[in-house]
């Protein structure tokens, strides 16, 4: 399933709706369920919510998707939202995690490679989060060097801690596009740190919906960033070198996980730091990211000056 928080209007509050067989219409959950005098086990207008109630959400939204008297609206005239409009954690984010890129960066940085025998964990602030087409924030005073980074997000669906690979997927509600948007030069430049280079608002836009765990294979999945059209990176999850079941065992080892808690898991080579010459977002760009099977997301780049 492919499930979208979106607005009916500008105005209007969020709600949460399944993408129809159509592929062309979203079934209104609240809707739907008021409709049809449907108990539903979550908050049909919260993702966080339905993500909370587990298998038994997800088998309710099943039922409101085939309900014959099921409100439906066209996709495409809806504004999506942030498919988990709001973060209760910080973003857990794993750098390095495509061996092209990070051959690219000890070339970048004339370093030996050494593959590591560990991820390298870090973490975007949720005020990163930011929605599938909003514009993220340019300004010249707090960098200029906006860089791109395409990745898979997966998102956690039921508690857990020390979590043994072998159950590891168990635990993975479903998948989204995520871009680890990044300030090069407070992230390399301002003392070697990573989290304020990471945590600027709006840096993390991801969406345009969660595809649940049941309805992808999420191991080998094409994945892009365009720059206004051009192709920046292009890889596959099947690159990825510390594989999902890893990255969710290593994670949760001592820190519990939660249900909703978002994991960036890693962005392959062609980011902009390290092309000949060097290549930053400025505004007036639009920056696409894109995961096969999931979507597209596309943010224009616009100056701030606050």
């Amino acid at each position: 399933m492919k499930l979208y928080t979106y607005k009916a209007a500008a105005d209007a509050a969020s709600t949460v709706g399944v993408l129809d067989a159509d592929g062309t219409h979203l079934v209104d959950l609240a809707a739907t369920a008021k409709a049809g005098a449907v108990a539903l086990p979550f908050d049909p207008t919260s993702m966080q919510s339905l993500i909370d109630s587990g298998a038994a959400g997800l088998a309710a939204v099943s039922t409101l998707a085939a309900h014959a008297g099921a409100v439906r609206v066209a996709l495409s005239s809806v504004s999506l939202c942030a498919p988990l409009p709001r973060l209760l954690r910080n973003v857990y984010c794993v750098g390095w995690n495509y061996l092209d890129h990070f051959n690219e960066g000890a070339a970048h940085r004339k370093t030996a490679v050494e593959l590591p025998d560990h991820p390298a964990l870090f973490t975007k602030a949720s005020n990163s989060l930011n929605g599938p087409f909003d514009p993220i924030p340019y300004n010249a005073e707090v960098s200029e060097k906006i860089d791109w980074e395409c990745e898979m997000g997966m998102i956690i669906g039921r508690r857990g801690r020390n979590i043994p690979e072998a159950d590891a997927m168990s635990y993975v509600f479903g998948y989204t596009v995520l871009n680890d948007v990044t300030a090069r030069d407070m992230q390399r430049y301002h003392g070697g740190q990573w989290f304020k280079g990471k945590s600027l608002d709006g840096s993390c836009p991801i969406g345009p919906c969660i595809v649940t765990a049941d309805s992808i294979q999420p191991e080998a999945l094409d994945i892009f960033t365009r720059v206004n059209g051009v192709v920046k990176q292009e890889s596959n999850t099947r690159h990825l070198f510390f594989k999902l079941p890893q990255l969710i065992a290593e994670l949760s080892r001592g820190l519990t996980l939660e249900p909703g808690d978002l994991i960036a898991t890693g962005t392959p080579q062609g980011v902009g730091y390290a092309r000949t010459p060097p290549e930053f977002l400025k505004p007036g760009d639009v920056l696409e990211t894109e995961v096969q099977g999931i979507g597209i997301i596309r943010n224009p780049i616009v100056a701030v000056n606050d």
